[in-house]
């Protein structure tokens, strides 16, 4: 009897194809629309997390803003690290260096300039292909050396930066490392991580005329302990300046929780949105579910007068809902895919400058929203449905 109902159920769907199309459109709409903004997420999500994992999840950033003529020396922040080895791993001084970056007569404008220590790098997971990175001897003695990333290296000198020397403002400093490239496209290297230079943090602070560092990079041993470690900063800084407004702490385990929050926040708004297309649907179905019952009413008097039941009416009527959404349901997700597939191969690639980010739709949300199409189907069928089963088979038959 199932197998009937469901057969009896596609060919009167496929006696009417355009209407059955058009009754079916704002399911497909729907489904696609969903599976879109779900990949969109997704892909955003990935993205993000890619690029914190490049920096390092167990990396804490400290600012300090200092509190009116109090400060925190680096010797404070070095012995608070050592203090607690099982705690933390290394630290660095941070600190941006403002000045025209200039080779030859050309400058690069979007080139960044870091002040550093000697531990930056593989905290920071940067690996020096070419020559050394800064030493302990450079931070003491202040020395006129940089690191260049792979992009300085390759535009500026062909690839044979170590020994050349760069103008950072009024400073020329001396190339003694070419860190490896991390971005693979060699035409989005510009203002990527592999256009920075590195300068010893304590040539950076004297160059800015600066005493006080007021940035720092920590790593903790433990991405279990990086609350614990984050508290003891905060504690040892608010004790240092007597308030608890001079610093700002964070992981970036956090800054990766935080937005992905928001991230999954926005597309569950657009994703309702786009679900309202699934509730229009389901309204369509109804209504087409009506016409289909007063078209069928004789066939539904003969049916009930040859002993087909209330429950048997209404499973038919039902089945044929159920029936239309579920292959609406179907073409959405195909044609969902396809325009994810559209997008990753020619519109992400016009308006973004890395081809990281793709659209990935999810089978889970693919599974839901295929689940809510159907129940859409049975739920706006089964009104009409209940009243073609309830038909009185005379006045039926006499309906003309």
């Amino acid at each position: 009897m199932i197998y009937e109902t469901i057969r009896q159920a596609i060919q009167n769907i496929w006696s009417n194809k355009f209407r059955t199309f058009l009754t079916m459109l704002g399911i497909i709409i729907g489904e696609m629309a969903v599976i879109v903004i779900v990949g969109l997420g997704n892909g955003m999500t990935q993205s993000i997390k890619d690029s914190f994992s490049d920096m390092g999840t167990n990396l804490l950033s400290v600012q300090i803003m200092g509190y009116g003529a109090r400060s925190v020396s680096v010797s404070s922040m070095y012995e608070l690290v050592e203090s607690r080895p099982d705690l933390f791993g290394s630290i660095s001084p941070t600190g941006n260096v403002s000045g025209t970056v200039k080779i030859g007569t050309d400058t690069y404008s979007n080139t960044s300039v870091k002040g550093v220590s000697e531990v930056y790098f593989e905290m920071n997971k940067y690996t020096v292909a070419e020559g050394r990175g800064i030493q302990y001897v450079d931070l003491e003695d202040n020395k006129k050396i940089c690191v260049v990333g792979d992009y300085i290296s390759r535009m500026g000198y062909g690839g044979n930066a170590i020994g050349q020397t760069i103008k950072i403002g009024t400073e020329r400093y001396t190339i003694v490392g070419v860190l490896e490239a991390k971005v693979t496209d060699t035409s989005e290297q510009e203002g990527s991580s592999d256009d920075v230079i590195f300068l010893p943090y304590t040539t950076a602070l004297r160059v800015s005329g600066s005493s006080t560092v007021t940035s720092y990079g920590v790593t903790v041993t433990d991405e279990n302990k990086l609350t614990e470690a984050k508290e003891l900063i905060e504690t040892t800084l608010q004790s240092l300046l007597h308030s608890d407004s001079g610093y700002f702490v964070t992981s970036m385990s956090e800054m990766l929780s935080s937005m992905t929050s928001m991230i999954n926040m926005v597309v569950t708004i657009l994703t309702a949105i786009a679900a309202i297309s699934l509730l229009v649907g389901g309204i369509g179905i109804m209504n087409i579910m009506m016409v289909s019952v007063t078209e069928r009413t004789r066939e539904i008097g003969i049916r009930k007068a040859l002993g087909a039941k209330e429950r048997s009416i209404l499973g038919l009527f039902v089945t044929e809902a159920a029936t239309t959404s579920a292959l609406g349901g179907v073409l959405g997700i195909a044609l969902g895919y396809l325009l994810s597939m559209a997008a990753n191969a020619f519109l992400l690639p016009l308006i973004l400058d890395e081809n990281d980010f793709t659209v990935t739709p999810s089978l889970t949300s693919v599974a839901v929203a295929f689940g809510i199409s159907v129940g859409i189907g049975i739920l706006f069928g089964y009104l009409p449905a209940k009243r073609a089963a309830r038909l009185n088979p005379i006045e039926a038959l006499r309906y003309d």
